[in-house]
């Protein structure tokens, strides 16, 4: 009878196809559970673009043509995409409570931010 039973446990899998692994037995501790993301750095020294011929593309001569959308524009106060422009200082803004600020800042504020933007303005 003994026999027997020692037959059938060595017949069956320690651990059955239909039943859900447990994440402890899947990923021991100290193991990670996740993919590992690859920094530029770590791609570029895989890659060694260095012998490479230079018409082949990689990570360091990747171009792209120009966008076929026109550029987003951005409030220069808050950082939100600005769907509006305000006439008086040429200053962007995303909502109507940013634009009552706009209003009440001196000439000089205005100035520093069309500055920030690359779009110098002389206002009168």
């Amino acid at each position: 009878m003994e026999s027997e039973i020692q037959r059938t446990e060595m017949l069956l899998a320690p651990t059955m196809a239909f039943k859900k692994v447990q994440t402890a037995d899947k990923y021991p501790k100290g193991q990670s559970r996740g993919r590992q993301w690859k920094h530029l750095r770590h791609l570029l020294q895989a890659a060694d673009a260095s012998s490479l011929p230079p018409d082949r593309p990689n990570y360091l001569n990747i171009q792209s043509p120009p966008s076929i959308y026109p550029p987003k524009r951005y409030c220069d106060v808050t950082g939100f995409e600005a769907p509006y422009v305000d006439p008086r200082t040429k200053l962007r803004y995303s909502d109507p409570e940013v634009f009552k600020q706009i209003r009440n800042l001196p000439d000089e504020y205005v100035q520093r931010y069309l500055a920030m933007r690359n779009a110098a303005v002389v206002l009168r």
